[in-house]
């Protein structure tokens, strides 16, 4: 068993998704971990990792990378951020409607980044992009997941909090 194989099985043996590992100069192994919805944790009901879910990764993984004789000098366990990167399919299956940066490997109509809300279609995925200019037509880019260099969720930062928010949505009839 490889060093990243034993990482991934003790990562999903928590009830963890293992979203992307790295291995750094320095000895740096860098481990970005994400909760699964509808899981249950000892930490608490939060949809979003917490410090509490990273220790208790890193104790793990500090035992399974020993027994794996796996030479590195500093572990670092972490969520995978407000723009968490979509690595595999099930990631956009799981991330639909939510707004994404999407980079093409190659370009289309002379441009490889494009900014949008990811949705299904057969056989692939669609974005339905941002509008140039205020009250101009939707577009869309119907991609396959073989075409993407790089995928990002597009973070979204809300200083009120999700209550506050959801108080507002339901007083405006969203």
């Amino acid at each position: 068993m490889t060093w990243q194989q034993a990482i991934e099985r003790t990562v999903t043996g928590l009830g963890y998704e293992l979203v992307d590992l790295e291995r750094s100069g320095g000895g740096l192994l860098r481990v970005s971990i994400d909760r699964v919805p509808g899981q249950a944790y000892p930490t608490g009901a939060s949809e979003f990792v917490t410090v509490e879910d990273c220790e208790a990764v890193t104790r793990q993984l500090q035992h399974v990378l020993e027994v794996e004789n796996c030479d590195y000098a500093r572990l670092e366990v972490s969520s995978p951020g407000l723009d968490r990167p979509l690595k595999r399919e099930v990631d956009y299956a799981r991330f639909a409607g939510s707004a994404i940066d999407l980079t093409l490997k190659l370009p289309f109509q002379g441009r490889k980044k494009f900014k949008g809300v990811l949705g299904p279609r057969d056989g692939g995925w669609r974005l339905a992009l941002e509008p140039a200019a205020k009250g101009a037509p939707e577009q869309t880019l119907d991609f396959v997941f073989d075409e993407v260099r790089e995928a990002r969720l597009v973070p979204v930062v809300d200083f009120k909090g999700r209550k506050a928010r959801q108080a507002s949505e339901a007083a405006s009839g969203e």
